[in-house]
């Protein structure tokens, strides 16, 4: 290939990453866009993409179980990115001469290679990001004695509904191995289980880290909630290991994780 013909590709693809218009049809995959530095490339987001703080000037499109398309093609995207269950949606605007890319973000391999999947993609490096995610899974501490652990998703004050706890094939699943410990939950059914208390009682953790967000549940009596946890006959509540996580980055499936990893590291060890 000649020199000019070099400098012409290498011109059109710096001129196409230049004019990209990227839609995200997750907060991870928002997240992921600017630490990729290529946030001024976004013209829309999804519902909850509220980090970086930037994010939260831009238009929404709705949110995971239905983004408008009307909205997304209005706003001519040059890309739009969204993860596995956005297949449908993607495909619909694949049909408008959209371009889409479409991401897994389950376990932290999952994570990892998407994040490299979607630099490629918009001609950025995610070395760095990467190298990130790679010291916190080796500088991980594993804990001093190891357990079972339940993690789960949302304080409530009553438990006689449905309790959502992390699964396998999950990043939290990754992460309570990293630490040295096994998921109380070991079936292979689904990655965010439902269960009743009664199920809790039966697989009896040794350890319960609630991951609670008062930004989106402020109005939870905290105490009434634990209270009814402590309530359980459970080793946990035995030993007095029933603790509530409150980060904004912890449910988020993105270059966060690595923060993610250090911190429920961390609360393992208690």
């Amino acid at each position: 290939m000649s020199v000019r013909a070099i400098f012409i590709l290498l011109f059109f693809t710096l001129t196409l990453s230049a004019n990209e218009r990227i839609i995200s049809l997750s907060p991870s995959i928002t997240e992921i866009v600017f630490a990729l530095k290529k946030g001024d490339a976004l013209v829309a987001t999804s519902d909850y993409s509220l980090y970086p703080k930037e994010a939260q000037a831009l238009p929404v499109i709705g949110g995971y179980s239905n983004p408008n398309l009307e909205k997304i093609i209005a706003l001519s995207p040059t890309l739009v990115i969204g993860q596995d269950f956005s297949r449908q949606t993607l495909e619909k605007l694949e049909k408008f001469n959209i371009r889409t890319l479409s991401i897994k973000l389950n376990t932290i391999n999952d994570i990892k290679n998407s994040i490299k999947k979607v630099a490629d993609e918009l001609n950025a490096t995610a070395d760095e990001i990467i190298k990130e995610i790679d010291d916190a899974i080796k500088d991980a501490p594993k804990n001093r004695q190891a357990h079972r652990v339940m993690i789960v998703f949302g304080l409530y004050e009553d438990l006689r509904g449905g309790i959502y706890i992390a699964g396998n094939n999950i990043f939290f699943n990754d992460i309570i191995n990293l630490c040295g410990n096994t998921n109380a939950y070991s079936a292979n059914q689904t990655n965010q289980p439902v269960l009743g208390y009664e199920n809790v009682i039966a697989l009896n953790p040794e350890q319960i880290i609630i991951l609670h967000s008062d930004a989106s549940n402020s109005s939870v009596d905290k105490e009434k909630a634990l209270s009814a946890w402590h309530s359980l006959p459970t080793n946990a509540s035995k030993n007095g290991r029933i603790t509530v996580v409150d980060e904004s980055y912890i449910n988020i499936p993105s270059n966060r994780v690595a923060l993610t990893i250090e911190r429920l590291c961390r609360e393992m060890d208690r």
